[in-house]
């Protein structure tokens, strides 16, 4: 499964939303489609996110008629500014938006700017799945055999349309014939852990058990977990890190039972520009999504729901970063760009 492929002019979304029941794929041709499916989560996980985007602008491109580069340029921004605005807090998003603007300044003329946009989207797409490859193979040296692995939300394939982050590695570790166990968290309030990451576990032959996201620290507390890797969707220059809401329960539960907790991310999810952790804008989603269940009310009608998608885990909680430039600690994050 590929959440994303890119044919015929057509970008073919994996809509994960029908997952793990139905496989289907979205026809994306326009960047207006994009915003739509990345809105409904069709398309999810910061890596993926911003392939999509690098798509969704080169997309959008095709379809500016205008001759002029200079009204070019301020349409390109416009549709741009409408692709980053869809999930605020995904840093990968901002920085592809990044790249895009700069190769579309670099071109003479309109026309051989959608040809330049277009080859960037299509080299972001394979620069991620190589360096999802390092970064996972950086990050099986931490796993020891016989390991059982906590992992929140879904960290493979599906959400960084490459090899992973924080189940990458836990796979990279497979592949070496480590006997791992995992321990996927059912990741309230969409299930993208029971969903998603126990299909990719199932896929891979991956032994692993789904708990609901409050049997952690029970499981902690009888020693049957060894170590905890999630993944991130922005890191600040202190290393405050934004991930899936719970992680942050997560980190403080694995520091009270003494044990490591990692973050698996690509260099590309960490935003030096962004001082601590509460300079991070966090997405407040539909309330709906808590006060139902795959579309199915689970609470009285008159309910109201809280619905921040992410939290912040402060630096101090990880042990280390796994990234494709080797294995970094907090206090160091911001050197990546210059390995």
């Amino acid at each position: 499964m590929q959440p994303l492929r890119f044919e015929n002019k057509t970008l073919l979304v994996l809509d994960q939303t029908r997952l793990p029941n139905n496989i289907a794929y979205l026809k994306i041709t326009r960047h207006t489609e994009l915003i739509d499916a990345i809105n409904k989560l069709c398309i999810r996980g910061a890596p993926a996110i911003g392939i999509a985007a690098g798509y969704g602008i080169a997309l959008g491109a095709r379809h500016i008629k205008k001759g002029n580069m200079r009204e070019f340029l301020e349409e390109l921004e416009i549709l741009t500014k409408n692709i980053t605005s869809t999930r605020p807090t995904a840093y990968n998003l901002f920085r592809v938006a990044s790249t895009m603007r700069a190769v579309a300044n670099r071109a003479a003329n309109p026309v051989q700017a959608k040809n330049l946009l277009m080859q960037e989207a299509v080299k972001i797409h394979n620069d991620q799945c190589e360096l999802d490859l390092t970064l996972s193979r950086n990050g099986s040296a931490l796993v020891e055999d016989n390991a059982s692995i906590l992992t929140h939300c879904n960290t493979g394939r599906l959400a960084t349309g490459g090899y992973g982050t924080a189940l990458g590695v836990i796979a990279y570790a497979h592949r070496q014939n480590k006997k791992i166990k995992v321990i996927a968290t059912e990741t309230r309030p969409l299930l993208q852990g029971a969903r998603l990451t126990a299909l990719e576990l199932r896929e891979a032959g991956i032994p692993f058990h789904i708990i609901t996201d409050l049997m952690a620290g029970h499981l902690m507390q009888r020693d049957r977990i060894n170590m905890v890797i999630t993944g991130a969707d922005r890191i600040a220059a202190n290393g405050d890190t934004a991930n899936k809401i719970g992680t942050y329960s997560l980190a403080i539960l694995a520091r009270q039972h003494n044990i490591p907790f990692y973050i698996a991310a690509p260099s590309s999810t960490f935003d030096c520009e962004t001082k601590t952790g509460k300079d991070i804008v966090i997405e407040e989603r539909s309330p709906e999504e808590v006060t139902h269940l795959m579309g199915t009310p689970i609470t009285t009608p008159q309910a109201q729901a809280f619905n921040p998608a992410f939290d912040i885990t402060p630096s101090s909680l990880i042990t280390s970063f796994i990234t494709e430039k080797g294995i970094i600690p907090p206090g160091e994050v911001c050197r990546l760009n210059n390995i």
